[in-house]
């Protein structure tokens, strides 16, 4: 009979000769593929895209003409639709006020003064692929109106505030209510 000794000793034989022939070989697939595949259902991979995703990104569109931006607005949503871009949302943000005021030559006084407002409308895209984000830049770029720009930007936590115009009358009452509570009271 076999000692359990020679019996453990002929066991871990074969198992090292196992692995021995395995690791000789060297275009071994299953050793390659080993776990990559074996545990995970295929639906977990079916959803993935093959083409790498931008995750969101901001249309920033800005002009001087309320109409002309609205309209340039419709117009990507249009082009964005037919090439099956998901845009989830869309929103205008408050305009901007500028004042421009030329002098006559080498004095101090006033020729003219311009006010302007710049209008800006937001698109944001989900999910767009980085195959097909090129060309509807290229498609944006060749129909744009004169007089307006367009910024493609990833999206930030303050493009999201800044849509949110603040309540004046909200901001009046919390600094009337910080003056009359006072200074802190030490114990």
């Amino acid at each position: 009979m076999l000692s359990m000794v020679q019996i453990i000793t002929s066991k871990m034989n074969k198992s090292r000769l196992f692995i021995q022939r395995i690791l000789s070989i060297k275009n071994n697939n299953f050793i390659r593929n080993y776990g990559l595949d074996v545990y995970e259902p295929d639906y977990l991979t079916a959803l993935k895209s093959p083409i790498p995703l931008y995750n969101c990104v901001n249309v920033q569109i800005r002009g001087y003409d309320y109409t002309v931006v609205e309209n340039c607005q419709k117009l990507l949503h249009h082009i964005a639709r037919s090439m099956d871009i998901e845009i989830s949302d869309s929103w205008a943000l408050p305009p901007q006020s500028m004042q421009v005021t030329t002098f006559k030559p080498l004095s101090e006084i006033v020729d003219t003064q311009y006010k302007f407002q710049i209008y800006q409308r937001t698109l944001q895209m989900l999910d767009v692929t980085s195959s097909v984000l090129p060309v509807f830049l290229r498609l944006i770029k060749s129909s744009l109106p004169a007089g307006i720009t367009v910024e493609v930007v990833n999206h930030e936590d303050f493009h999201e505030e800044i849509r949110y115009v603040p309540d004046k009358e909200l901001l009046d009452l919390k600094q009337q209510l910080e003056e009359m509570e006072g200074p802190p009271k030490k114990k």
